[in-house]
């Protein structure tokens, strides 16, 4: 059974069709999830980034639905709408970033349960490239996987990123894991920061809607992440690169003007998988699906490219396993 969750369709500029719902996870978390029914070429799951929500991906899911594909978008734990911490909502926190994968089983059982069609295609950003990854490590049945901007490793330096996770490490073994990281914003960066210099998307326009989602509805927002969140990144990044990688097709996407994740390690990480594609796009910065038209039309060309490529490789392996 499920409960019907808010969706905020006046900001979303999302398909119409939006069935919005609660779902729980097996910690007792309350994720907000949304469906929309498509053509019956498949279901996108999108695998949001570090503070975003449903309604920011509103435009996104109907280039999916034009595409034919049902779509399943959600909250991560701590953000959007679904469950956030009681001492503080505007804080990004988790204990540990395996704890994410709580809210994707609980997510896909209710996919199952509402017969969201198969095959599945997953479409993940930043921290939900991460995230996604460990999905994928963990023997999700995904037909292919996109990825924009995967945060695999964050850009800074290796020493600098030693030094964060030590100093990280030790504030949390002196009780202060659950307070904002220093040097980071109270405030949602479409908030805080200006257009200009900002390092999320050279398109104006995207930038200011998602300052108006926020007016509308700041309970969608918020501020940077904890000390602790901070920590599990790091130690999460530092697993998966270590670890093995998925055989099934892979499409990540790369901006030339990224400066948020590190283009080096997604390069390598990329380069380790039997099936895995690297778009490197010209003029884009981080947020790829949200950037200016031009951005756009190459990005969704490679993304049609890569799902009619996907679906014949799994037809031709239904055929295969039927004639055996």
């Amino acid at each position: 059974m499920t409960t019907p969750a808010p969706f905020f369709a006046e900001v979303a500029e999302a398909p119409e069709g939006a069935r919005p719902f609660w779902v729980r996870t097996d910690d007792g978390r309350r994720i907000r999830t949304v469906h929309w029914q498509g053509d019956g070429r498949g279901t996108a799951f999108v695998f949001s980034g570090r503070s975003e929500y449903v309604e920011k991906y509103g435009r996104v899911i109907r280039r999916l639905r034009e595409r034919g594909l049902a779509v399943v978008a959600f909250d991560w734990r701590g953000q959007g709408l679904s469950t956030r911490p009681a001492h503080n909502p505007m804080l990004g926190h988790v204990e540990d970033f395996r704890d994410y994968q709580r809210d994707w089983h609980a997510v896909l059982a209710a996919a199952v349960a509402q017969d969201m069609p198969r095959p599945y295609f997953m479409f993940a950003h930043s921290m939900g490239g991460c995230i996604g990854l460990r999905t994928l490590l963990e023997g999700a049945e995904f037909c292919g996987a996109v990825m924009s901007a995967p945060m695999w490793h964050l850009q800074m330096r290796a020493a600098t990123r030693q030094v964060t996770a030590s100093l990280a490490q030790f504030a949390n073994l002196v009780g202060f894991g659950a307070r904002r990281f220093p040097g980071t914003n109270r405030e949602p960066s479409a908030l805080a920061l200006a257009f200009e210099g900002n390092v999320l998307t050279g398109c104006a326009d995207h930038f200011t809607w998602f300052g108006r989602q926020l007016g509308a509805h700041p309970e969608l927002g918020l501020g940077g992440p904890s000390v602790q969140w901070t920590y599990a990144a790091l130690e999460e990044m530092a697993r998966l690169y270590i670890a093995p990688v998925p055989r099934l097709p892979v499409l990540a996407f790369l901006g030339t003007e990224e400066h948020v994740v590190s283009a080096n390690v997604v390069r390598i990480q990329i380069g380790k998988m039997p099936r895995g594609e690297l778009a490197l796009i010209e003029g884009a910065r981080h947020e790829m699906w949200m950037e200016r038209p031009a951005v756009q039309q190459r990005v969704w060309a490679a993304v049609d490219d890569f799902l009619a490529r996907a679906l014949t490789g799994q037809a031709d392996q239904k055929r295969r396993a039927l004639n055996a």
